[in-house]
C-alpha cells in the first residue's frame, strides 16, 4: 500500500497577492423590493387610494346619520277651477296662470335668506344643526346669517315640477323630529306668504274700486251743481217743460189765427167790405200773426233763446245721467270686489304632509365613497398622461 505524500497548509496552487492600491470589489446589486413596497410607493396609492380610505373611514365610522322629512304641496287659485272654454284649455296647455307664478315664488322664498331668518326666529336653527349627535364635518360651525343661509341651502331643498305644479320640500337634520319641525315651520311660512300675496291682490282690487266710486261721486256732484246753477241762472226748473209750453202757446196762437182767418172768409161772403166786423176780424188776425212771430223770435233768436237754453239743459241732463250710471257701475264693482275680497283667491294645498323619518337617508355612504374614488381615479389618470407626455417630449 502506497501512502500519499504529506501536505502542508500552504500546499496548493499559488495565489497572486493583490496589490494594496487595488479598488474594492463592486457592491452586490440591490435586492428587489416586494410587491407591498412597490404598492406603497406607487403614486396611485397616495393620490387615490389613501383619500378614498379616509373618506370611507369618515362615512362608515364617523359621519352622523341625517334624517330627511319630505313634504309636497301645490299653490292653487279659484281661477284654476275646471273650465270648458278654449281660452282656459290653451292657458293650461301653455302653463300660464297666477297659481303657476305663485308656485315659483313660493319655491324661491323657501331657499331665501328671509325664510332662513323667519325659521330661525321660531326654531333656533343654529341649535338644531349643532346637536351633539352631529359630527364635526357635517355640523354647523358658524352662526352668522350669511353662512347660516349657505348651510341652510345645503340641508333644505325645494324643487318645482312644471308638469304637475307640485313643490317638493326636503329637510335634513340630525334628529327626525327636528326635520319635521323645520318642514312644518316652512310650510306655515309658505301659507302665510300665499295669503299675504292674495291679500295684496284683494286690497289692490278694493282700492281701485273705491277710487272709481269716489271719481263717480265727484262727477255726480259736479253734474248736479252745474244743473242747479243753470236753473238759477235762467230761473227755470225745467227747460224741456218750458219749451213744450212755448210750443203749445205758439200752436194755440196759430190755431186762433187759423180760426180767425176762417171766420173772416165766412163774413166776407155776406158782409160789405167796409163792415166794422170785418175790420175787427182783420185786426185780430194781424195781432195773432204778430204774436206768433214774436213768440218764435223769442224762442229761437238771441243769447237767451229757448233753443240754446234747451240745448244746454239737455247736455247737463245727459251728463247727470251718465254720472248716475257711472256711479251705479262703480258701486256694483265695489260690492263685487268686497265679495271677492272675502273669498281666498290663492291657497296652499298640502299633497304630502311632513313625515317623521325612521331610517336615515344621509349620508349616502357607498355613493359618496364611490364618487370620490372615481373622481380621483379620473383626475390621477389625466395627470399621469400629462406627466408621461411631458417626459416623452423632454426626452
Amino acid at each position: 500500500m502506497k501512502l500519499s505524500p504529506p501536505t502542508t497548509a500552504f500546499d496548493g496552487p499559488a495565489t497572486e497577492a493583490l496589490p494594496a492600491w487595488s479598488p474594492a470589489p463592486p457592491a452586490p446589486p440591490p435586492r428587489p423590493h416586494g410587491r407591498l413596497g412597490r404598492f406603497l410607493r406607487h403614486p396611485f396609492t397616495w393620490w387615490v387610494l389613501l383619500p378614498t380610505l379616509i373618506a370611507a373611514t369618515y362615512f362608515y365610522g364617523i359621519a352622523s346619520p341625517q334624517f330627511v322629512s319630505e313634504a309636497r304641496f301645490v299653490v292653487r287659485s279659484r281661477a284654476d277651477a275646471p273650465q270648458v272654454s278654449l281660452g282656459a284649455v290653451l292657458s293650461g296647455a301653455m302653463g300660464g296662470g297666477t297659481a303657476v307664478n305663485e308656485g315659483h315664488s313660493v319655491r324661491d322664498f323657501l331657499t331665501s335668506h328671509d325664510a332662513v331668518m323667519r325659521t330661525h326666529e321660531r326654531l333656533n336653527l343654529v341649535e338644531i344643526w349643532q346637536r351633539e349627535e352631529a359630527d364635526i364635518v357635517a355640523r354647523l360651525r358658524h352662526d352668522d346669517p350669511e353662512r347660516l343661509t349657505r348651510y341652510y341651502n345645503r340641508m333644505v331643498s325645494a324643487s318645482y315640477d312644471a308638469t304637475t305644479a307640485v313643490v317638493t320640500l326636503r329637510v335634513r337634520s340630525f334628529r327626525p323630529e327636528d326635520s319635521r319641525a323645520i318642514a312644518e315651520t316652512l310650510l306655515g311660512l309658505s301659507e302665510h306668504l300665499v295669503n299675504s300675496l292674495s291679500q295684496h291682490a284683494r286690497e289692490d282690487a278694493l282700492r281701485v274700486a273705491r277710487d272709481e266710486v269716489a271719481i263717480a261721486e265727484r262727477r255726480v256732484v259736479g253734474s248736479r251743481e252745474a244743473l242747479t246753477s243753470f236753473r238759477e241762472q235762467h230761473q227755470d226748473l225745467d227747460s224741456v217743460g218750458s219749451a213744450q209750453a212755448a210750443a203749445a202757446t205758439i200752436a194755440q196762437l196759430e190755431a186762433a189765427a187759423t180760426a180767425a182767418q176762417a171766420e173772416l172768409r165766412e163774413r166776407m161772403a155776406f158782409m160789405r167790405p167796409d163792415n166794422p166786423a170785418l175790420q175787427s176780424t182783420r185786426n185780430r188776425i194781424a195781432a195773432l200773426e204778430r204774436q206768433i212771430i214774436a213768440e218764435r223770435a223769442r224762442r229761437t233768436q238771441g243769447d237767451g233763446a229757448l233753443s240754446q237754453q234747451l240745448a244746454s239743459f239737455e247736455r247737463l241732463m245727459l251728463e247727470r245721467e251718465f254720472a248716475d250710471r257711472q256711479l251705479a257701475s262703480a258701486t256694483a264693482s265695489l260690492e263685487t270686489a268686497r265679495m271677492e275680497a272675502q273669498r281666498q283667491q290663492l291657497y296652499l294645498a298640502r299633497v304630502v304632509a311632513p313625515n317623521l323619518a325612521v331610517h336615515p337617508l344621509y349620508p349616502r355612504k357607498l355613493i359618496s365613497v364611490g364618487s370620490i374614488f372615481l373622481g380621483l381615479s379620473v383626475a390621477f389618470g389625466i395627470g399621469w398622461l400629462l406627466v408621461a407626455g411631458m417626459r416623452e417630449h423632454a426626452a
